[in-house]
């Protein structure tokens, strides 16, 4: 396996990582709604960062974006929006169907389809199949599936042990709601594909190869943060539960508090695709679409070694522990397989 692959994987994996401890900060909020958490976190996370790097990145910020036309950003800002209205569903999802089958059913629709459907998009998927490296990635996605649809077993053993319960649980709209998850959260996957030319065009302005994904960034997740605010500020306004006004109206401490909380959870969140564009940069030209896999199924495993560190899983019993384990190693298989397929 070439070094730069193994490089994609290993930075595909501290991405994921990011994804799965953004949330810890903003557990710690208080006294907050979560669609005021959610957009101040958010703000920092699809507007403010994307900003700031590509300010400093690109050597004419406006010039780049001017260069490319109404019909090169439009697909890229669509597909933006099209992940944000996976975002908001994957938290209805959870809702639900709880935490561990919801993860498991939105995160495997999401991993099929914004790794496979790139290529068939693209016209590419016969050649795939039709070369020993791409039958052998094929598997590795195949792999990582089975490692995730284990690891939410492990996690549903684990509800049952401590007898956690989904007090809104109705399967059939959870199950809606887990397929428009999967299919939407895949903007992202499809976006990046859409953004070739923008990565093109910052490489030819002189930026590293590890960064010329982040300036797209501005116009995929300015897709994405208009979905998010929309939907947090509608609600705010119209829902007599909720007030932005009564948000801000706890004390300075607390207010300072959570508003560190909620920023620093956005960072966070963030730089899960800050390092996967770094690792999308070491994956082969031809294997571009299975960044979102490595993604998708490292964000499982690392959901589960967040939680192991957090000490969720005490008082659970051996075997959802032993089955997590298990789930963990097939996505480790996966990563390694995928590998092999994208050298040979």
């Amino acid at each position: 396996m070439g070094s730069s692959i193994i490089m994609g994987i290993i930075w595909h994996f501290v991405g994921a990582a990011s994804a799965a401890c953004f949330y810890a900060p903003l557990k710690k909020v208080r006294h907050w709604s979560w669609e005021t958490m959610w957009s101040l976190a958010g703000f920092f996370s699809w507007i403010i960062l994307p900003w700031v790097v590509s300010w400093i990145l690109l050597p004419d910020f406006f010039a780049y974006y001017r260069s490319f036309s109404l019909a090169t950003l439009l697909p890229v800002f669509l597909f933006g929006a099209m992940w944000g209205i996976g975002n908001i569903n994957y938290g209805l999802t959870m809702r639900y169907l709880g935490m561990s089958m919801g993860i498991g059913i939105a995160i495997g629709i999401t991993l099929i389809i914004g790794t496979l459907m790139t290529p068939v998009l693209q016209g590419k998927f016969a050649v795939l199949t039709g070369t020993l490296g791409g039958r052998i990635t094929l598997g590795g996605v195949l792999v990582a599936l089975i490692g995730v649809a284990i690891v939410s077993y492990a996690g549903v053993l684990k509800e049952r042990e401590l007898g956690i319960r989904t007090e809104e649980f109705n399967l059939r709209k959870g199950l809606i709601l887990a397929i428009l998850c999967g299919i939407f959260s895949a903007g992202m996957s499809f976006a990046m594909s859409a953004a070739v030319p923008m990565h093109e065009a910052a490489k030819n302005v002189g930026i590293s190869s590890l960064y010329v994904a982040l300036p797209s960034y501005v116009v995929i997740m300015g897709g994405g943060a208009v979905i998010n605010l929309a939907y947090c500020f509608i609600r705010l306004a119209t829902k007599k539960e909720l007030s932005l006004k009564n948000d801000l109206a706890v004390g300075k401490s607390l207010l300072v508090t959570n508003a560190l909380f909620s920023i620093i959870g956005g960072v966070i969140w963030y730089l899960q695709f800050f390092f996967y564009a770094w690792g999308h940069a070491n994956i082969p030209t031809q294997y571009a679409y299975i960044s979102w896999m490595l993604h998708m199924s490292c964000y499982v495993l690392c959901g589960g070694i967040v939680g192991l560190i957090l000490k969720e899983w005490i008082g659970v019993g051996k075997k959802p522990v032993r089955v997590l384990g298990i789930g963990g190693l097939v996505i480790i298989l996966a990563a390694n397989i995928v590998g092999i397929g994208m050298a040979s």
